[in-house]
C-alpha cells in the first residue's frame, strides 16, 4: 500500500530501469506522454517513445525499420511527408538535446502490433510500458451509447494485454484529455462511471495533473506549440486542447480552425492523468476477444461494429454530470 504524498504510477514504476511510453491511438497521442517521459527520464530511467502512426510509413526505406511494423523515425526520417507527427516530435526532442528516435507502428490488428510491440520491448530490454491515450475512450468497453474512436486504442490495449514473453513488462494505461472525446459522441458520465468499477476491481491508480510552473508542464506547452508550427494544416485538437487546459484556459477556446463548427469546453480536467493497469482495462473491454486474431485495422473496425449490433439492446445510456 502507498502513501497520500506518492504517486502511485510513479511507484509501481520505481523498479523498472528501461520503460516504454506508447501513444495508443495514433496522430499526435504520443505528445501527451511526453511529460509522463520527462519524469521518468529525470527520475534516471532509460524512456523509449513510440506511437501507433497515422503517417504514410509503407513507402520509408528498408534501413528505417528496426523490425516488421516498427519504423525508427528520427529528425531526419520522410522528410517529404507533411504530416508525420513522430518524426515532428523526434525534431523537438532533438532541439532540447533529448534521445532523438520516436518508433511508429503501422495502423495493423492486433497480431501484428503484438509482434511489433514484442519486438520492440525485447530489443530494448524494456521493462515497463505505460500506454497513452489523449482522450479517455481508451476506457469504454463496448456497451455505452457512444465509444469514440476505439479502433486503435482498444488495438493497442489487445497487444499488450496479449504478450507472450517468458517475462513480460508490467503494463499501465495513462489517458489525459477528460471532455476531448464528446466530439465523438462519449458520455462522460459514463467514462466516471466505468472509472469507479475499475477502482472497485483495484485497477485504478488515481490522478495527477500536469501544471505549467513544473518543468514537465512547460516543455509539454512548448512541445505542442512546436507541433503546431510544423503542422499548421492539421494541428492536433486532442494535444491543444489539453495544451490549454494546462495553461488555465476555459471554456470555448479557440486555437485553431478546425474546430470553428464545434463548441469546445476547455476545462482544467483536461489536464488531469486518470492511470490505470492495463491488464484491468483489457478484461472489461466487452469485445477484446472478438478483435484477438485480427491483422488489419479495417478487420478490428468491422469486428466492433459487429458486437454494437450483436449487443445493441445491452448499451447503457449517456449519464449527465449533474452539476
Amino acid at each position: 500500500m502507498s502513501s497520500l504524498h506518492l504517486n502511485p504510477l510513479f511507484a509501481r514504476l520505481s523498479s523498472a530501469r528501461r520503460i516504454l511510453v506508447a501513444g495508443a491511438g495514433g496522430g499526435f497521442d504520443v505528445f501527451a506522454g511526453v511529460p509522463l517521459a520527462l519524469s521518468l527520464r529525470d527520475q534516471g530511467k532509460e524512456v523509449h517513445l513510440a506511437n501507433l502512426s497515422f503517417a504514410a510509413l509503407a513507402g520509408l526505406p528498408g534501413e528505417d525499420w528496426l523490425a516488421p511494423d516498427v519504423a525508427a523515425v528520427t529528425p531526419e526520417t520522410g522528410p517529404h511527408q507533411s504530416y508525420f507527427p513522430e518524426r515532428v516530435l523526434a525534431e523537438w526532442l532533438r532541439l532540447h538535446r533529448l534521445p532523438s528516435t520516436v518508433y511508429a507502428f503501422p495502423q495493423t490488428g492486433v497480431q501484428p502490433l503484438r509482434a511489433a510491440y514484442r519486438a520492440l520491448i525485447e530489443h530494448h530490454g524494456i521493462e515497463a510500458v505505460v500506454l497513452v491515450d489523449g482522450g479517455t475512450d481508451i476506457l469504454m468497453r463496448g456497451d455505452e451509447s457512444g465509444l469514440g474512436t476505439p479502433e486503435e486504442d482498444l488495438t493497442s490495449v489487445a497487444a499488450l494485454a496479449g504478450l507472450d514473453l517468458p517475462d513480460p513488462p508490467e503494463c499501465f494505461v495513462a489517458a489525459i484529455g477528460f471532455g476531448v472525446d464528446a466530439y465523438h459522441g462519449v458520455s462522460h458520465g459514463l467514462v466516471l462511471e466505468n472509472i469507479a468499477a475499475l477502482e472497485r476491481e483495484g485497477a485504478y491508480l488515481g490522478a495527477f495533473s500536469v501544471s505549467r510552473h513544473t518543468r514537465e508542464g512547460a516543455l509539454f506547452l512548448d512541445a505542442v506549440a512546436y507541433a503546431r508550427s510544423r503542422t499548421p494544416d492539421r494541428p492536433s485538437i486532442v494535444s491543444g486542447s489539453i495544451a490549454e487546459a494546462v495553461r488555465g484556459s476555459f471554456g470555448d477556446v479557440r486555437f485553431t480552425s478546425r474546430t470553428r463548427d464545434s463548441e469546445l469546453f476547455i476545462n482544467p480536467l483536461m489536464g488531469l492523468y486518470f492511470t490505470f493497469e492495463l491488464a484491468g482495462v483489457a478484461r472489461r473491454c466487452l469485445y477484446l476477444d472478438r478483435i484477438e486474431d485480427t491483422r488489419l485495422m479495417r478487420q478490428v473496425s468491422s469486428r466492433i461494429a459487429e458486437f454494437r449490433e450483436d449487443d445493441v439492446a445491452r448499451q447503457r445510456s449517456p449519464r449527465r454530470i449533474p452539476h
